[in-house]
């Protein structure tokens, strides 16, 4: 099998599962991103950055956060579709050479992404990458699942393949030449891929008190700076 095909099949599985998925969810995941977006992280985020969403899904981060300049990353030919007019998408692996020059990007942002990826050599690649496009000071900010705090639940996605913590992920970091700003183990809750739909208003609420993270809390949440 060659490298092309290859490729292909993956993109097509990411098409497929994803549909099934998120079916039904899209509105409400909008909402959901745009309170996260607008009223947690554009703190460390300006109007005149330039922001990388990586692994964007359906870029709900992306068309949601305000900044200068928009780009979008993902294997899943469908975010095509769904990334903005104001966005520049790299349909492409994301340990591959990314088509951004050096010290480019203000903010790399990664929700959900990570543990997608096939393996840890892989997130070297990408990480490395993205302090090769970050400009001095920026940073990357990543959301994901912390298999230390998850059961066998981790595993009912079947294409999570890295489980990483807010730790291992932090050591990442720091090989790739980060200096790591935050790193909390408990952040969100785990997903909304099962149809849990809470009110937006109590996402508003859980954003106000940190104190509740360290209950409910299952997604770590790290940044790097370069």
């Amino acid at each position: 099998m060659n490298s092309s095909l290859s490729q292909s099949q993956t993109q097509a599985e990411l098409e497929r599962i994803y549909a099934v998925r998120f079916s039904g969810l899209e509105a409400y995941r909008n909402e959901v991103w745009n309170v996260l977006t607008n009223e947690f992280f554009s703190r460390w985020i300006k109007p005149d950055n330039s922001v990388l969403d990586l692994g964007c899904g359906y870029c709900e981060f992306i068309n949601n956060i305000s900044a200068a300049q928009k780009f979008a990353m993902d294997l899943n030919p469908s975010a095509r579709d769904r990334v903005s007019r104001a966005t520049r998408f790299f349909e492409q692996d994301c340990s591959a050479a990314w088509p951004l020059p050096d010290d480019s990007l203000d903010i790399i942002f990664s929700s959900n992404f990570f543990e997608h990826l096939p393996s840890k050599a892989a997130l070297q690649a990408t990480l490395l990458e993205a302090y090769r496009c970050l400009r001095p000071g920026g940073h990357l900010i990543a959301i994901g699942p912390n298999v230390k705090l998850l059961s066998g639940e981790y595993w009912d996605f079947f294409d999570h393949h890295l489980p990483l913590t807010e730790l291992s992920l932090s050591e990442a970091l720091v090989m790739a030449g980060y200096k790591v700003e935050l790193a909390l183990a408990r952040f969100l809750p785990y997903t909304m891929s099962q149809g849990f739909r809470p009110p937006i208003w109590t996402l508003r609420l859980y954003l106000k008190l940190p104190l509740v993270w360290k209950v409910a809390g299952r997604q770590f949440l790290v940044i790097g700076k370069k």
